[in-house]
This record gives structure tokens, C-alpha cells and sequence, in this order.
């Protein structure tokens, strides 16, 4: 429980005190209103005793009285009955007493940590002591317990009475007819013989002194010095001027004891024991204060409206009996202005006076001597048995009556005590005892008669004998007797079950969990408080379950959970109550263990219910606030749920809009994914028209992909790059067309005037309720550009500053200035389905040049409603209540990683894709694509159509276009592109080559062709887009011819072109703009061609000088397509050759073959003799290549100009540069020690050595033709494939091996030996050609001679271009059977080793003798020769490879 400002014995001390009655004359009664006051309120503030008191007990011992307080009122007689359950008047004063004490702000509170909760709890309860307080005072009286019955009357007469004497007399003689007519049943009274006291009241100001002296010596002679006083007030007149400030000590007692103003009465709901009349007026009111949905009147989370079955009427019967009869109900609602005007300090310690001499003269005496009166009748009687006293109970007190009490039916169970029985004069002598402080004496007469009431089932009677014994036996101080908590237990059962009086439980209750508390038992006394709440009374369950809550939360080990939980049971009783301001105090307080706890439910029901009780006590701020958590959050409600809280939070944000309609409010839903946020700048992507295909460019289609984006950015850098001759600038940053959280956003981007920004707008529907969103739009300022800015202040530039931030229906006539700085789309409809996400996308159109910030969304909300649409007729939805508000977007920055501080703290850079700059205009282009294919076959050559249009009203120039892979298109140069159709229409069915009727000639050598790489090598990779004049003006267009050539490997191919261009003036904050196009190629296979080339085997003297150095080469083609894409077959239809050095000369396969036909998996070897240039041409200073055209059929198609001349060279640069990338790799690959580094670079020295003997530097290029059945039609496709030949003896094929995955190396960390030189043996063995000249038959006569000697010439020639050191050994070494067979019938006679020198390409002719000893057919290729270039080591001697078998033929005569 919280603190209380008494302590818990105060409280009890003053719960219960001596009751005394006030009788006053008329006269007495007009002297006492001078100061709006009537006598017994008079005497109220000073009833506390400041002094002790003193009374001797049964035994003669003295007892101290302390801080006694005495209960004044005034006779107030009443014949009702009293019963187990207040009144409605006593209810609503009640209720009255704790609507008034409210939690003010500013007020105590304390702070309690239990764990990782941090709560705010009220450290008092006024409200609670002020109802406690009012509830014991307003308790009715009983007969079974006397505590509150009357024990003395002041009988009070003015001394302005003409006869004084007589008007006491009639005091007297009213007092004991109110006492003893029986006519009326209250008050009480404690004994028969009631102690009257007779006070004279004497006005200072009107009445004689002398006189009221002299009637007071009268009195004192009637009535004896201790039944009587004199008490003189009224020392000051009552002046509006009077400067000098008396307190008021009335103030706070009158207000506990009336009923309060007419406003305070409005405001109070009525309880649950209400009448049917209040429950309808407060239904009303709270329809007018905002009307509950009647979707939640079945839910079991809705707020309690009062209903007629327990509601409470003020009964008008009441008032009227209250105003005939009560002088105190008169004075209390009379009242008004200030108390005591008329009375002075004085008059104040004279009063004090006054009570101290009634209680210490007049009524402790009383009590005391009726103690000893009632102590002595039950001595006389304590020797008598039990059965004896029994048996004597009739004799003495005059029996029971067993009969059913009318005045208190079930309370006693059919008993009912006389008033002289002896069990009620033991409790009157307890009673009494308690009065006095005498608590052990008190303990033992309730003890005793508790038993007495027990034995004879007067449950009502003992219920109130344990109540006190418990209390009793509490308040003893230096006694070990601990507190009889059962004996409370008892008592409050018994007055609930068993006599049904809830008033009687409720008090027992308060006093036992106060003891409870006081001992630290916060557990008990939670309980006890919680089984006393039910359903009779809301007002008593609220507060009595705030105080459970409040014993929760002060345990040693805190409950935080129950205080929350108890205190939101009594939130809602509260809420039935009527106390609205305290049910939403009690919510509030449970929000903080609720609150971002998991308990979503919970939350949702709470946050519900602080909206609704602060929108009926005028919070709509409040209100909104927590609207706005039951919808942001992560609800778990039903959709029916969800949707009363939405509509319930619309009212209320429409109520709170009408009252600020200036600004417009945050909306919460639906919520905006900020970071979702995307910005796109530029007119989106036009469709394709007829068969002209559009550049895809950039669209809020498209993901955003980190490697295409470095992907573009490197395109656009080799683009600014050729732009800038060379050198990137220094401000250079990458275009972004569409800004994202992934971007770089901590500049301002650039957006460009008349051009469109697309912001893209994600939003979230948190509920399972639709939302219809409508005149959605985005919120902007923007500060515009001047011209000269220094001509305006700083001061000044603000007002410049136009928004639409502002309510659109305040501001219709700034539309048109808005409208003309930005135009602002508006999307009028807009429908979330149930927890749906949703994106929006709404333009901005900038008219004016300046810094635009674009801070938010506005549009209207309104919660779609499933039974209300259907009622709908087309677009108008009836019953919608719809609120116009914003959002703005709140985009965090990421976070800076640069300093120092940077890392130490949590910073965040800025996000600025909502702030373009708009910048001046710029050229625009459209790029279109005419029979762009999809599908090709490998290698294929194709024609197609780009078309450029600047849609601008400004020229541009600058046009280029860089690629990932440049290969595969060219648009041709002026100097190599053939006249051919401009136009898609006039190209239909022609060849993409320039081609030249030559009818087929085998073996003739064709012409030769020198062509510049410069007319075709880009080195930069950005290709230079010819149009004419270099610049395209506003609003033109033109078309080129654009080659294409399909992938050589099969497979779908991406292939993105990055087209750049540039305003023709200069100085603008945007240098250039760029365009993007992604096309997908589906490559499909055509013909692997694989070559090689080998040196003719041809003796010096066979040919002429000019094919003396002559090469074969051999070209295998295979048709590995299958029969996709429709193809038939393949013909090969022309061989060219480029090269510096070399070129193709004849065509030497059989006549008769023209061109080459495949169909599927068919192969064909094609035979072609290459010679090298002539040495002038070779050694040229300009760098040309040889273009050498062998046709098949009887076409020739010109290779030396586009379209083949271009992809020759693209493809021969790609290969290049694939070469230098991969060497590095292979280099760095691994970490070795030096020795090994320097046997790494002798091997590669003797490669180099051995690819220049054996370079040949020939590129092949093979262009063939497919016929393919497409719709019923046949239709001719072009290409070529490139093989570049390289080194002799070493096949190359067209199609490049596919790279593998490097495998990864273990670390080592110990040096290892040099591993062995690897020699390049297969390189080596060919650098001697060795040829053997002999007669096919020799005949002999071996008959006459038995040896044969036959002249064999052995030619060497040296096919590298270097020296090179032969060895020629002609001994025989092989041991094999046969070959000892063979060697033994012949052998080389003479020198049979030489050693040798040649000098590059030089033909050296040896003469050698073969010794034969008998006929037979022989092989003379048995000699072995070894060839090292010169100035090597013996290690790079290597056998070199000798021809086939020569066989010679042996006859004898």
C-alpha cells in the first residue's frame, strides 16, 4: 500500500473516538452563523486534544490519555433504519471525495528498480486516505457494537436569550425525547443516562458581559461547575477592509463533510448501484464526447460503459428528509465565502479552552464512572459458574428474544440481545476501554465476549467482538501479544457471508490490512484487499485493488508484474466508476512494465484505453499519442480489433485536426520504410515502336546490383577518359540515374529543369485492416536560383523560399505560384490491402532552377471498412472518416568510419537523395535499335540499324559509346565501310560483306592487300559514333549501320553499351550524360575450326626460289551444330589471311573441289601453302597487315573492309590483352626462393629463343555460310571465325579453351631446392629439317664384290632465325634383335659423326657412303641429329625430328 500521512495506531485512534451530540437554540444558532458556520462545525478544528488526559481504571490505576480527539455533530434525528450497505447519497458523496483529490503533476513520486524496470509510482494516495477517512465517518450506526453511539449532548443557548434557563430546559427535555421515544432510531445513543453539558454562548459584540457572568453563576448552581461553561466569542466585527489575515481552519473539515460544486458533479459518471435515469444521462454524454464503435461491445477488452442494472439514482425522497432534518446538510450547502470572520486568535484559544474542559471535567469523568458501573456488575456475577450465569442470564437481563430482527434481518441469524443483556454491557465496557486508550482492559472484555456471542450464533455480535480484539490487541503497546490476524479473517468472513453487510467487511478490512502493512506483510494484506472487491461497489474495488497493486510493488522481492496487472483491474473499475482522471492514471502507471515488453495485447489494451479516457477528459494529444502505439506496433489483434482501434483514432485525429488546421499533422499510418526510398531523375524508358526497339537504359524496374554498378562506372570512366584526351578530371563522378540506400548519397545529386523526378515511396500496413489512401502526393520546399545573389541579403532569400508543406485547403490561392516552380502529381486513389507492402511512385516536375528538398508525403487516410464499402456505390464510400495529414521521410545516413572519432562514437553521414540540385536544361537522347537480333549462331555477321534522336530543345555532341564487349559490334569507319544501304528496307536480303564475282581457280594465288591497323584499332576500347557534323540539334535524328557479330562461345551472352554525349555549351555543373543499353544475346554453335602449320618437306632444288620458304597449313573445320536454330548446313566459302609477316598463297587441295559443304558432325581438312611477305613490307615504319583472300566459290568477299576487317582486329587486340592479364597471374602466383627465380628465367630466356626459331604470326580468317529454314523459308547467314596461328608444329582452334579456376597453393615457409630446368624439347626438336637424297634401286653384283657402297646426300636446313649448333652421329646403338638383324647387313663407312654450324635459314648439302653386305630392302633414316642453338649449354642439345622412313632397294646381278 502506499504511504499514508498518519500512522497506522493515529489512524485507528481517530477512527474511532468519543461521539458527541449538539443541540442548540435558535437564538445560539443565529449568533454562530455570523461566521457562516454552525456550532458544531465550530468546534471541529480544535476537537484534538493538545494535551493528556487522565482517567483511573477499574483498579484504581491511573491511564493516560493521549492526542484523545472528540467527534462533534449536530442532532440530526432520522427514522430510517440503518442496513448492511450505504446509501445512494452516501455513495455519491463518496465518489464525490475521491474525484476531487487527484494526482496533481509536480507531485511526490518514487522511483522503484526491480530489475531491469524503472517505475514512477505514486509515493501517496490522498484520494484513498480522503475516501477512508469520509467512508468511517459516514459508517451507519449499529446496535451490536456502541463505538459510534453518542455518549454526552451540549445543550447551547445564547446569552441574548430572554430566559436562558428555560431554553436549556427545552434542550433537555428534546434530547430525551429523541433518546427515549423510540420514535426515531438514530442517533445512538451509548447509555441511558447521557451526560448533558450546558454551554452558554456569549457574543462579545452584542450581548452584556455582566449579565452573561451572571447567568453563568446560575448555571453552575443548576448544573454544578463540571456540567457547565461560558463561552465568549464574536470579539471582531466582520470589515471587507480589515487588512489583518485570520486562518481558516474550518476549510479542510467542511470540505471533507460536503457535497462540492455543480461542475464536479457533471463530471462524475455514476456508479455501478446507480438507477437506470443516470446510467442513460452519462451514455449520452460520453455520445457526445465521441461515440464507441459498436464493434467492441461483445469484445472482452472494451472499457466498461455505467449500465442500467447497477447504476445509482439520487433519490429526491433523501434530499427532502436531509433538508427537514439536518441543520447540518443546511449549513454545509449554504455555506460560502470565508469561516470565523467574526472571531479572533482569542476566540480561538477560548474554543480550545472550551473543548479541553468538556472532555477532562465532564465527559472522561462520565466514562469513567460508567466503567466502574459496568465493571462492577459483571464482578458480582464472575463467581457464578458458567451454568449458573446461563440459567441466571433471564433473571438478570431479562432474557433473550429468538426472534427474526426487523430492524437487522440475517445479520444475527434469528438473535437479537436486549439492550440490558449482559453480553451487550460487556461490549458497551469494551467500547468504552477502547475510547480511553484502556486497550488491555478493552482486549479482555471483547475476548470475553466474543466467546459469549460465539456460544449463542450471534455471528453479527461476535464478528464485531473479533474485529475489535484483533485491534485491540494491535494497539497495546509494550505487550508481546502478537497481532491476531485470523481473528480479522474471521471477522470480515462473517460479515460477508453470513451477515451480508459489506460495509461492516470493508471497514475490517481497511483497519487489518493497515495493521498488515505496518508489519511488513505485504502479501496478506494484498490478498485481504483483493478478496473484498466485487461487484456492488466499483468505487470501493478500484481503490482497493490500487492499494493491492501498491503492496505488490513494495514487497522485498517486487512483483512488478502483479502491481501492473492490479493495477489495470483497477484502471477499469475506476473506468466503471466513473473516475476517469484516476482510471487513467492507473493505465498509465501499468504502461511502464507493459510497455516494449512482448505483451502486444496487453499494450494494445492499455494504449487503447489511455486514448479514450484522455480524449473524454479533453487530451486529445494524449490521445493520439497513444492511438498511435496500438497502430504502429507490431499488433497481434484480430482484424475486427484492429479496426475499432482504427476508426477510434480517426475521430479522435479528425476532432484534434478541426481544432489546428494550419499545419497538417503526422498520420502513423500506413508506415513508411524510409529507407526504402528511392529517387529516380529523367523521363522514363519510352516503349518500343513498331519494330524499333528502345535502349532499356534505367527504371525503378530494375534491382539495384553493386557489380553492375562498378560495371557502369568503369564504362563511364573510359568514356570521360577519351573525352578528357586521356586524363580522368578531377571532380569526375559516376552518373547514378536511381538513388538508394546502396548508393553513394552524401552529395547532392543533379537533377535537370522540365526533366521529371520519380520518388518511389514504400509503405507498410501494419494492421489486417485495408486502408484507402487518397490525393497522395509529395511534400517539397525549394529555394530558388538568382542571378546575381549578392544583390539580395541573407535575410531576404527566405522569403523566397516556397513549400507545399502548407494544409492545401488554406492555401488554394499560392497553388498557382507553387504549380509554377513544381509541378506536383497527385495520386487521387490509393489501396492498401491487409498488411500488405505496397510501393508509390509520384513525380515532381521542376519548373525553375534552385535546391529542391523534398521532406515528406501528404494524402488522406481512411480506414476501409469491409461493411461500409459494400454498402458504397461506386467510387463514393459512405461513412468513411477520413483525415488529411503527412509523414515525413526520415532517412538515416550511413555511418562515417573515417577519424578516429568517427570509430570511438556512432556517427552517421548525411543521406541527401532527397535534395537534388535542379540544374539548367540539358540534351537529351533517345537511342532505337532496328533488326537487332536476339539469337546467333557463333561467329555470325549481321546487320542492323541504330537510330539517335535528341528529343531536347538543346544540340549536342561528343557521341560515343564504350561496351563490355567491344568485339561484338562495330559501326565501321569512313575509310573501310563499303557503300552500302543506309536504310533497313533497302538492306533487306543483302550480304553484310563487300563482295567481288571471281570465278574459283585452284591453285592460283591471290592478290594481296595492305591495310593500316589504325584505320580500324580503337586502343581505348570507346568507339567514336560517326554522324555527320559531330553535333545533333534539337528535335533531330539520324540512323547508322551497325555491325554485329556473334560470341564465339554459345551460351546467353549480356552485353551492356554505354552511350556518352555532351552539351555543346560548356560551364554546366553537369560535363556529360550517358545512356544505358542491356541486351541479351543467345549464341548457338556453328563450326569449330582447328589449324596448324608445319614446314614443307620439299628438297632446295624441287622448287623455285619464291616458295623455297614455304609453309603448310592445314585447316580442320567440324559442323558441331545440331541442327539448332533451324540450320541445314554449312559452306565454307572463303580463307583469308592478315599478317605483318606471313600470307596464304595456294589453295592446294584436288582442283575439282570448289566449296566446302558440312551438315551436322561433318568434318573437313583443308590445305593451304603460306609464304612470307616481302621484306619491304615486313619491315615497314608503318604498321600494315597483309589481307590475302583465297575464295572457294565464286565470290570474293573483301576481308581488308568492314564489317571483317573490323572484327579481325577487335578480336585480335582481345586475344592480346587476354594474354598480358594472364601472365602476371601465373608470375605472382606463388613465392619462391632466388634460385629458383633465376632457373625460372633461364627457361623462360630459351623459350623466347625457341618461339622466335619457330613464330609464324599468321591469322586465319574463315568466313562460311549457313542455310537455314526459318516459316517454310530459306533463308543465307554470313560469318567468319579468326585462328591465329602462332608457332609452327602447334595447333590453334577458333574456339578459346575456357578458363579454369587457379588450384590454391599451400603455403610454405621453408626454402626449397631449385626444382630442374624444364626444357622446351618440343620446340627445340624442330629446329633442323633434314632431307636425304639416294636412288630408290641400286644393283650390285655381290657375287664378284661382297660389299655395296651406295652415295647418299644429306640436306639440313635451318628453319629458325637464329644459329644453331648440329651434331649428325651415324653410329648405330640400338641393341634390339631386329635392328642388330638389320645393322649387321649394312652401315655407314666414312666419317660417321659431324659437327656443324648453320646460320639462320641457311641449307647445308653432307655426302655420306652406305656400306650393304647382301641384297634386301633397307631403311638409311637410321642417323641421329642433335641441334642446339648456339652460344647454349649442352642441356638445350635436343634430338631433332627426322622425316618418314627412307627406304632404298638392294637387287644382286
Amino acid at each position: 500500500m502506499a504511504k499514508c500521512v498518519q500512522s497506522v495506531q493515529e489512524f485507528v485512534q481517530d477512527s474511532f473516538v468519543p461521539m458527541v451530540a449538539v443541540l442548540c437554540s435558535e437564538e445560539a444558532e443565529r449568533v454562530t452563523r455570523k461566521n457562516n458556520l454552525n456550532f458544531a462545525e465550530l468546534l471541529r478544528p480544535f476537537c484534538r486534544l493538545t494535551s493528556e488526559g487522565h482517567i483511573r481504571d477499574p483498579n484504581n490505576q491511573l491511564l493516560i490519555v493521549k492526542n484523545l480527539r472528540v467527534c462533534v455533530n449536530n442532532l440530526s434525528p432520522n427514522p430510517s433504519t440503518a442496513s448492511g450497505v450505504l446509501n445512494p447519497l452516501q455513495r455519491r458523496v463518496l465518489n464525490e471525495v475521491v474525484l476531487s483529490c487527484q494526482s496533481q503533476e509536480g507531485t511526490l513520486s518514487s522511483v522503484i528498480t526491480a530489475g531491469d524496470y524503472h517505475l514512477s509510482v505514486s509515493a501517496t494516495t490522498p484520494w484513498f486516505e480522503a475516501y477512508r477517512e469520509s467512508f468511517l465517518q459516514s459508517m451507519p450506526a449499529s446496535d451490536h457494537e456502541f463505538l459510534n453511539h453518542y455518549l454526552a449532548c451540549l445543550l447551547v443557548v445564547s446569552s441574548t436569550e430572554a430566559v436562558p434557563v428555560e431554553q436549556f430546559l427545552k434542550l433537555s427535555q428534546e434530547q430525551h425525547r429523541v433518546q427515549h421515544s423510540g420514535e426515531y432510531t438514530y442517533p445512538k445513543w451509548f447509555i441511558p443516562n447521557t451526560l448533558k453539558y450546558y454551554v452558554l454562548l456569549h457574543d462579545i459584540e452584542e450581548g452584556e458581559e455582566q449579565r452573561a457572568d451572571t447567568l453563568y453563576e446560575d448555571m453552575k448552581q443548576r448544573y454544578g461547575s463540571q456540567g457547565c461553561y461560558l463561552l465568549k466569542f464574536n470579539s471582531r466585527k466582520f470589515s471587507t477592509e480589515d487588512e489583518e489575515q485570520i486562518p481558516d481552519p474550518w476549510s479542510q473539515y467542511l470540505h471533507r463533510n460536503s457535497l462540492h460544486n455543480q461542475d464536479l458533479i457533471g463530471e462524475v459518471a455514476p456508479t455501478s448501484n446507480e438507477e437506470d435515469s443516470m446510467g442513460e444521462v452519462d451514455c449520452h454524454h460520453s455520445a457526445e464526447k465521441g461515440a464507441v464503435t459498436n464493434i467492441l461491445d461483445n469484445h472482452p477488452l472494451q472499457l466498461d460503459t455505467p449500465n442500467s442494472s447497477g447504476s445509482l439514482e439520487t433519490p429526491s425522497g433523501v434530499s427532502t428528509t436531509l433538508k427537514k432534518g439536518s441543520r447540518d446538510w443546511e449549513s454545509v450547502t449554504g455555506a460560502s465565502g470565508s469561516h470565523g470572520t467574526c472571531l479572533t486568535l482569542n476566540d480561538h484559544d477560548r474554543i480550545r479552552q472550551f473543548i479541553q474542559e468538556f472532555t477532562f471535567r465532564g465527559l472522561l469523568p462520565h466514562i469513567e464512572k460508567n466503567i466502574r458501573q459496568l465493571n462492577d456488575q459483571l464482578l458480582s456475577r464472575k463467581g457464578l459458574s458458567r451454568s449458573l450465569f446461563t440459567a441466571t442470564k433471564k433473571w438478570f437481563g431479562g432474557g433473550k428474544v429468538p426472534e427474526k430482527s426487523v430492524n437487522e434481518p440475517k445479520n444475527t441469524c434469528g438473535l437479537l440481545y436486549p439492550p440490558e443483556a449482559p453480553e451487550l454491557q460487556i461490549r458497551k465496557m469494551a467500547d468504552l476501554c477502547f475510547l480511553v486508550q484502556h486497550y488491555e482492559l478493552a482486549y479482555s472484555c471483547y475476548h470475553t465476549a466474543k466467546k459469549d456471542f460465539l456460544s449463542d450464533q450471534a455471528m453479527l455480535y461476535a464478528a464485531g467482538a473479533l474485529e475489535m480484539a484483533a485491534v485491540s490487541a494491535f494497539l497495546q503497546a509494550g505487550v508481546a501479544r502478537p497481532y491476531p490476524a485470523h481473528y480479522m479473517d474471521t471477522a470480515i468472513q462473517t460479515y460477508r457471508e453470513v451477515c451480508k453487510n459489506m460495509v461492516l467487511a470493508e471497514r475490517c478490512t481497511l483497519f487489518s490490512a493497515e495493521i498488515l502493512k505496518s508489519q511488513g506483510k505485504y502479501s496478506d494484506a494484498a490478498t485481504l484487499l483483493i478478496k473484498m472487491t466485487s461487484e456492488d461497489s466499483d468505487l470501493r474495488s478500484a481503490l482497493l485493488l490500487e492499494q493491492a497493486a501498491h503492496c505488490f510493488i513494495n514487497m522485498r522481492n517486487t512483483m512488478v508484474r502483479k502491481f501492473a496487472f492490479h493495477m489495470i483491474l483497477a484502471g477499469h473499475r475506476f473506468s466503471k466508476a466513473g473516475q476517469r482522471k484516476h482510471a487513467l492514471r492507473c493505465y498509465c502507471q501499468a504502461m511502464q512494465v507493459y510497455k516494449e515488453r512482448g505483451w502486444s495485447l496487453a499494450e494494445d489494451h492499455i494504449n487503447f484505453t489511455i486514448g479514450r479516457q484522455s480524449f473524454t477528459l479533453n487530451k486529445p494529444e494524449d490521445a493520439i499519442t497513444a492511438f498511435r502505439q496500438i497502430l504502429t506496433n507490431g499488433s497481434r489483434q484480430t482484424a475486427s480489433q484492429q479496426c475499432a482501434f482504427l476508426r477510434e483514432y480517426l475521430y479522435v485525429y479528425k476532432n484534434v485536426m478541426q481544432e489546428n488546421e494550419a499545419n497538417l499533422p503526422q498520420l502513423p499510418l500506413p508506415c513508411i520504410i524510409s529507407s526504402a526510398t528511392r529517387v529516380y531523375f529523367g523521363h522514363e524508358r519510352r516503349l518500343a515502336e513498331g519494330e524499333k526497339q528502345a535502349a532499356t537504359h534505367v527504371s525503378l524496374d530494375q534491382e539495384y546490383d553493386q557489380d553492375l554498378a562498378a560495371m557502369w562506372f568503369h564504362l563511364e570512366e573510359q568514356l570521360v577518359t577519351a573525352a578528357n584526351r586521356g586524363v580522368v578530371p578531377v571532380n569526375f563522378l559516376p552518373t547514378q540515374f536511381c538513388l538508394n540506400s546502396q548508393t553513394d548519397n552524401l552529395r547532392h545529386p543533379l537533377a535537370v529543369v522540365e526533366e521529371p523526378i520519380v520518388v518511389e515511396v514504400t509503405f507498410k500496413n501494419p494492421l489486417k485492416v485495408s486502408l484507402a489512401l487518397s490525393n497522395l502526393s509529395l511534400l517539397w520546399t525549394f529555394t530558388p536560383d538568382f542571378a546575381s545573389p549578392g544583390q539580395r541579403t541573407a535575410e531576404e532569400l527566405p522569403s523566397h523560399t516556397v513549400t507545399n508543406e502548407q494544409n492545401p485547403a488554406l492555401v488554394m490561392n499560392d497553388k498557382e505560384r507553387k504549380d509554377n516552380t513544381v509541378t506536383t502529381e497527385t495520386i487521387l486513389e490509393f489501396h492498401m490491402g491487409p498488411e500488405e507492402t505496397k510501393m508509390a511512385r509520384i513525380r515532381l516536375l521542376p519548373h525553375r532552377t534552385g535546391q529542391l528538398n523534398i521532406v515528406g508525403v501528404a494524402y488522406h487516410l481512411a480506414a476501409a471498412f469491409p461493411g461500409e464499402m459494400a454498402q458504397s456505390e461506386g467510387n463514393q464510400v459512405t461513412d468513411l472518416i477520413r483525415v488529411c495529414g503527412r509523414q515525413d521521410f526520415k532517412i538515416q545516413g550511413p555511418r562515417l568510419n573515417q577519424t578516429k572519432e568517427d570509430k570511438i562514437s556512432v556517427r552517421h553521414g548525411p543521406d541527401r537523395r532527397l535534395d537534388p540540385i535542379i540544374t539548367p536544361p540539358m540534351p537529351l537522347i533517345e537511342v532505337f535499335f532496328l533488326q537487332f537480333p536476339t539469337a546467333l549462331l557463333c561467329g555470325e555477321i549481321r546487320k542492323a540499324y541504330v537510330e539517335f534522336c535528341n528529343v531536347s530543345g538543346v544540340a549536342l555532341c561528343g557521341l560515343r559509346v564504350a561496351s563490355t564487349h567491344p568485339h561484338f559490334f562495330t559501326f565501321g569507319s569512313q575509310a573501310t565501310t563499303p557503300l552500302t544501304p543506309l536504310s533497313p528496307s533497302s538492306a533487306e536480303n543483302c550480304s553484310a560483306y563487300k563482295t567481288l564475282v571471281t570465278p574459283f581457280q585452284p591453285g592460283s594465288v591471290e592478290p594481296e592487300m595492305l591495310v593500316s591497323a589504325e584505320d580500324f584499332n580503337q586502343p581505348t576500347g570507346v568507339i567514336d559514333i560517326p554522324i555527320n557534323g559531330s553535333v545533333l540539334q534539337p528535335g533531330e535524328s539520324t540512323q547508322l549501320p551497325l555491325w554485329l557479330r556473334g560470341p564465339d562461345h554459345e551460351g546467353v551472352h549480356e552485353i551492356n553499351f554505354l552511350f556518352y554525349y555532351e552539351n555543346t555549351k560548356k560551364g554546366n555543373k553537369i560535363s556529360h550524360r550517358v545512356l544505358r543499353h542491356t541486351v541479351f544475346i543467345c549464341a548457338s554453335r556453328s563450326l569449330n575450326v582447328q589449324a596448324s602449320a608445319y614446314h614443307s618437306s620439299a628438297p632446295h632444288s624441287s622448287l623455285d626460289n619464291k616458295d623455297s620458304n614455304g609453309t603448310l597449313v592445314f585447316i580442320d573445320v567440324e559442323n558441331i551444330n545440331m541442327s539448332e536454330a533451324g540450320v541445314r548446313e554449312f559452306h565454307i566459302v572463303q580463307v583469308s589471311s592478315s599478317s605483318q609477316h606471313w600470307r596464304l598463297h595456294k589453295f592446294i587441295n584436288p582442283a575439282k573441289d570448289k566449296d566446302c559443304k558440312l551438315t551436322s558432325r561433318e568434318r573437313a581438312k583443308l590445305c593451304f601453302k603460306a609464304t612470307q611477305c616481302r621484306p619491304h613490307q615486313a619491315n615497314s615504319e608503318v604498321k600494315k597487315y597483309t589481307f590475302a583472300d583465297l575464295n572457294l566459290g565464286n565470290e570474293r568477299i573483301i576481308s581488308s573492309l568492314t564489317p571483317c576487317g573490323d572484327f579481325f582486329f577487335r578480336c585480335c587486340r582481345t586475344t592480346g590483352s587476354h594474354q598480358v592479364d594472364v601472365a602476371p597471374s601465373r608470375t605472382l602466383s606463388s613465392s619462391r626462393s632466388q634460385s629458383s627465380v633465376s632457373t625460372e628465367d633461364k627457361a623462360l630466356e630459351m623459350t623466347k629463343i625457341v618461339k622466335k626459331c619457330n613464330e609464324l604470326d599468321l591469322n586465319l580468317i574463315v568466313i562460311w555460310k549457313a542455310y537455314v529454314v526459318e516459316d517454310n523459308k530459306q533463308l543465307i547467314l554470313e560469318g567468319q571465325l579468326h585462328v591465329a596461328l602462332q608457332t609452327i608444329g602447334k595447333e590453334a582452334s577458333s574456339l578459346t579453351p575456357k578458363e579454369e579456376a587457379q588450384e590454391m597453393v599451400l603455403l610454405k615457409f621453408k626454402s626449397e631446392l631449385p626444382p630442374p630446368m624444364v626444357l622446351p624439347s618440343a620446340e627445340l626438336s624442330h629446329l633442323i629439317k633434314t632431307n636425304l637424297h639416294y636412288p630408290e634401286t641400286y644393283t650390285h653384283a655381290f657375287g664378284q664384290e661382297s660389299l655395296c657402297l651406295v652415295p647418299v646426300t644429306l640436306t639440313l636446313s635451318n628453319c629458325s632465325l637464329a644459329h644453331v649448333d648440329v651434331i649428325i652421329d651415324l653410329r648405330h646403338k640400338s641393341l634390339s634383335p631386329e635392328s642388330l638383324e638389320v645393322h649387321s647387313s649394312f652401315s655407314w663407312v666414312g666419317q660417321t659423326q659431324y659437327k656443324l654450324h648453320l646460320k639462320p635459314q641457311e641449307m647445308l648439302c653432307v655426302t655420306l657412303r652406305a656400306c650393304f653386305f647382301k641384297a634386301g630392302v633397307y631403311n638409311l633414316n637410321t642417323s641421329r641429329i642433335f641441334a642446339r642453338p648456339a652460344g647454349q649449354g649442352a642441356m638445350c642439345q635436343t634430338s631433332q625430328q627426322t622425316a618418314s622412313p627412307a627406304l632404298i632397294i638392294i637387287n644382286n646381278i
